[in-house]
Protein backbone atom coordinates (compact mmCIF):
# COMPACT_ATOMS: atom_id res chain seq x y z
CA UNK A 1 0.00 0.00 0.00
CA UNK A 2 3.03 2.44 1.01
CA UNK A 3 4.31 1.89 -2.72
CA UNK A 4 0.59 2.94 -4.21
CA UNK A 5 1.30 6.12 -2.47
CA UNK A 6 4.42 7.59 -4.19
CA UNK A 7 2.36 9.91 -6.44
CA UNK A 8 1.14 11.56 -3.45
CA UNK A 9 4.55 11.86 -1.90
CA UNK A 10 6.49 13.04 -5.23
CA UNK A 11 3.60 15.73 -5.26
CA UNK A 12 4.31 16.43 -1.60
CA UNK A 13 8.13 16.35 -2.02
CA UNK A 14 7.87 18.66 -5.33
CA UNK A 15 6.12 21.50 -4.20
CA UNK A 16 7.35 21.82 -1.10
CA UNK A 17 10.80 22.51 -2.93
CA UNK A 18 9.10 25.20 -5.05
CA UNK A 19 7.11 26.89 -2.41
CA UNK A 20 8.04 29.74 0.11
CA UNK A 21 5.34 28.30 2.78
CA UNK A 22 6.37 24.50 2.52
CA UNK A 23 4.37 24.07 6.19
CA UNK A 24 1.08 25.00 4.63
CA UNK A 25 1.43 22.53 1.72
CA UNK A 26 -1.66 19.96 2.09
CA UNK A 27 -1.80 16.93 -0.31
CA UNK A 28 -4.74 14.35 -0.41
CA UNK A 29 -5.36 11.13 -2.51
CA UNK A 30 -8.35 9.99 -3.42
CA UNK A 31 -9.29 6.84 -5.01
CA UNK A 32 -12.74 6.62 -7.16
CA UNK A 33 -13.89 4.43 -10.29
CA UNK A 34 -11.75 7.65 -12.56
CA UNK A 35 -8.77 6.75 -10.96
CA UNK A 36 -6.54 8.63 -8.24
CA UNK A 37 -7.02 11.96 -7.73
CA UNK A 38 -4.05 14.53 -5.90
CA UNK A 39 -5.78 17.76 -4.64
CA UNK A 40 -2.95 20.00 -3.94
CA UNK A 41 -3.75 23.54 -1.20
CA UNK A 42 -0.97 25.34 -0.79
CA UNK A 43 -0.30 29.13 0.19
CA UNK A 44 -2.46 31.91 -1.30
CA UNK A 45 1.24 33.47 -1.77
CA UNK A 46 2.16 30.37 -3.45
CA UNK A 47 -0.23 29.97 -6.32
CA UNK A 48 1.44 31.48 -8.80
CA UNK A 49 4.52 29.66 -8.27
CA UNK A 50 2.79 26.32 -8.77
CA UNK A 51 0.76 27.38 -11.48
CA UNK A 52 3.75 28.96 -13.24
CA UNK A 53 4.21 31.23 -16.40
CA UNK A 54 0.81 30.51 -18.46
CA UNK A 55 0.11 27.08 -16.46
CA UNK A 56 4.20 25.25 -17.70
CA UNK A 57 4.97 24.10 -13.38
CA UNK A 58 1.07 22.92 -13.03
CA UNK A 59 1.27 21.53 -16.65
CA UNK A 60 5.21 19.71 -15.81
CA UNK A 61 2.85 18.43 -12.93
CA UNK A 62 0.29 16.63 -14.35
CA UNK A 63 2.81 15.33 -17.10
CA UNK A 64 4.80 13.72 -14.50
CA UNK A 65 2.02 12.37 -12.44
CA UNK A 66 0.61 10.57 -15.63
CA UNK A 67 3.87 9.14 -15.91
CA UNK A 68 3.52 7.36 -12.53
CA UNK A 69 -0.06 6.83 -13.20
CA UNK A 70 0.89 5.09 -16.61
CA UNK A 71 3.97 3.34 -14.40
CA UNK A 72 1.46 1.62 -11.87
CA UNK A 73 -1.34 0.89 -14.29
CA UNK A 74 -3.64 4.10 -12.97
CA UNK A 75 -4.77 7.57 -14.22
CA UNK A 76 -3.93 10.15 -12.07
CA UNK A 77 -5.00 13.62 -11.80
CA UNK A 78 -4.16 16.58 -9.87
CA UNK A 79 -6.49 19.44 -8.86
CA UNK A 80 -5.12 22.44 -7.26
CA UNK A 81 -7.40 24.11 -5.17
CA UNK A 82 -7.68 27.71 -4.88
CA UNK A 83 -7.18 29.50 -1.29
CA UNK A 84 -9.16 31.20 0.37
CA UNK A 85 -9.08 35.02 -0.03
CA UNK A 86 -6.87 34.84 -3.21
CA UNK A 87 -8.14 37.19 -6.12
CA UNK A 88 -8.13 36.04 -9.48
CA UNK A 89 -6.19 38.30 -11.93
CA UNK A 90 -7.58 39.53 -14.96
CA UNK A 91 -5.41 39.43 -18.38
CA UNK A 92 -4.74 42.97 -18.50
CA UNK A 93 -4.67 46.19 -16.03
CA UNK A 94 -7.94 48.70 -16.22
CA UNK A 95 -9.93 46.18 -18.00
CA UNK A 96 -13.05 45.52 -16.77
CA UNK A 97 -15.38 41.75 -17.24
CA UNK A 98 -18.58 42.00 -18.92
CA UNK A 99 -21.34 39.59 -19.61
CA UNK A 100 -21.59 37.76 -22.52
CA UNK A 101 -24.30 40.50 -23.75
CA UNK A 102 -22.33 42.99 -23.23
CA UNK A 103 -19.95 42.02 -25.51
CA UNK A 104 -22.61 40.35 -28.29
CA UNK A 105 -23.94 44.42 -28.55
CA UNK A 106 -20.60 45.41 -29.51
CA UNK A 107 -20.18 43.30 -31.99
CA UNK A 108 -21.30 45.01 -35.22
CA UNK A 109 -22.18 42.49 -38.23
Amino acid sequence: MAEKANDRDFVEYVVKQIVNHPEDVKVDRKIDEMGVLITLDVHSEDMGMIIGREGATAKALRTLLRVIGAKNNARVNLKINEPEGSEKKMAKPGTERRNIDEVVRDISI
